[in-house]
């Protein structure tokens, strides 16, 4: 038997082929070129000289058809939309909070010029620092108010500014890694502080602190543990406590509170994280936190205290490496505005809406879902389970969720799910026991038909077999 390898016609030869022709002229000849190249090399790889070559192995126009697939996918931007129907509330690695319509409407409005750092009414000069600041005064009671670009670099300007050469006093039990690899103890230091260590992992007591402080100390830090839970035999000092330290020894007290509550979720029995006024109403003198967790915002951080020490924060050249840009603020602006009627911001902001949804609400979506792709051929059924918080927050807070389970054919389960990760639109999926699982919590209902109609499809070309 003959090397199939052999049967690839030269790229010269299709190029000239009136089959490529429409495909030259819209996208041209070099990136044409390109593609053809790429197309054959995979094809040299695959076809080891025993494995079957398809059938058009030397027609043009097959090569055309795989040409412009090729070519739509590299045009494709890399940074795309997706449907989360993994039941991870706030994932990471889609993104974290999905924004209100609110705002990325603002952020569209705010695309063009925009009133950054302007005074409408004099004509002078603004600050980009001020947009925020009256919403966050007003929603967390604090006195001022500064806003960066996420909440590891609010910790870098208030380390730099009030401890820079000096101790940070941090319990072991907070010294922890916030993701990407990034630590608390090396956030500290590259902020100027030097690290001291006080108590044990699990055990950390008043005369820990009391007896680290000196002449040496620029600050405090309270790190929430908003990622793993410490339980067992542990001890921690009360943030009140914490204060009173702080306050006694002529010190700051600085309250890493994470993840940017601003509604007391407890009346939906989500309890463990502090809100922003609960930080500082415990005597914080900087509270810092995220916009894109369960604030429902966009990626920033917010430091929040005394008009005193934010003078000191804002002033500090970091600042305006650290700031936000104008899509950011207006974004931000707009999700902190729909807090001002905290029932309107739990139906306006995706992720309260989706933290607080009922079960029978979800069991509902589900049932409706798993009948939809049945009613396209898919093999689908409803199954409880449980959904995640997610991005760092509430951890071991187990949300109760409906779950449905699909038949992801004769490809597989890991094969389906990668088909619909690379499908328009892209689908993220659990895979649970070779079966694709969705999970209605983190999917809007705007998207449910485009989800239903890309599982369908996803599931009938896998069930197809190759072609």
């Amino acid at each position: 038997m003959s090397d199939p390898r052999r049967r690839i016609p030269p790229v010269d030869q299709l190029l000239d082929s009136p089959a490529l022709e429409a495909l030259i002229e819209e996208w041209g000849r070099l990136r044409v070129t390109a593609a053809l190249r790429a197309i054959q090399a995979r094809l040299r790889t695959d076809l080891d000289g025993s494995a079957t070559a398809p059938e058009r192995l030397e027609d043009p126009g097959w090569y055309a058809e795989r040409a412009e697939e090729h070519l739509r996918m590299a045009a494709r931007p890399s940074l795309r939309s997706v449907i989360n129907a993994t039941g991870v509330v706030l994932h990471t690695n889609l993104g974290r909070a999905p924004l209100a319509e609110a705002a990325w409407r603002a952020a569209v409005q705010a695309s063009g010029y925009a009133a950054l750092e302007i005074d409408l009414e004099s004509g002078g000069r603004g600050s980009r620092h001020d947009h925020c600041v009256d919403l966050l005064r007003e929603l967390t009671g604090a006195e001022a108010a500064l806003v960066v670009n996420n909440n590891a670099a609010a910790v870098v300007l208030a380390v730099n500014t009030l401890a820079a050469g000096m101790e940070v006093v941090v319990s072991r039990g907070e010294l922890v890694e916030i993701g990407g690899s990034f630590r608390v103890p090396e956030i500290i230091e590259r902020s100027g502080g030097t690290l001291r260590e006080v108590g044990a992992t699990n055990r950390t007591h008043p005369g820990d602190y009391e007896a680290a402080l000196g002449p040496r100390t620029g600050a405090i830090l309270r790190v929430h543990r908003s990622n793993f839970r410490v339980e067992g035999f542990t001890a921690e000092v009360s943030t009140p406590d914490l204060a009173r330290i702080a306050r006694d020894a002529g010190v700051p007290l600085v309250n890493d509170a994470g993840s940017g509550l601003l509604l007391d979720l407890e009346p939906f029995g989500i309890e463990g994280e502090p809100t922003a006024r609960q930080a500082l109403e415990e005597g914080a003198d900087v509270v810092t936190m995220s916009g894109d967790k369960l604030l429902g915002g966009p990626q920033a951080g917010i430091l929040l205290g005394s008009a005193a020490l934010v003078d000191r924060l804002r002033a500090n050249p970091l600042s305006r490496a650290l700031r936000p840009d104008k899509l950011t603020l207006a974004a931000l602006a707009a999700t902190l505005d729909l807090y001002r009627d905290p029932e309107r911001a739990r139906r306006a902001i995706p992720v309260l809406g989706m933290l607080t949804a009922s079960p029978e609400g979800l069991r509902n979506r589900a049932d409706t879902l798993a009948a939809a792709l049945r009613q396209r051929g898919a093999e689908a059924m409803v199954a409880e389970g449980l959904s995640a918080v997610g991005g760092g927050a509430l951890p071991g807070v187990e949300l109760a969720t409906t779950l449905v389970l699909i038949d992801p054919g004769r490809a597989g389960a890991e094969a389906t799910a990668r088909r619909l990760r690379l499908g328009e639109p892209a689908v993220v999926v659990r895979v649970r026991d070779d079966r694709l699982v969705v999970d209605p919590r983190t999917v809007q209902v705007r998207e449910e038909e485009d989800l239903v109609a890309a599982v369908a499809a996803a599931v009938g070309a896998a069930g197809a077999g190759p072609t």
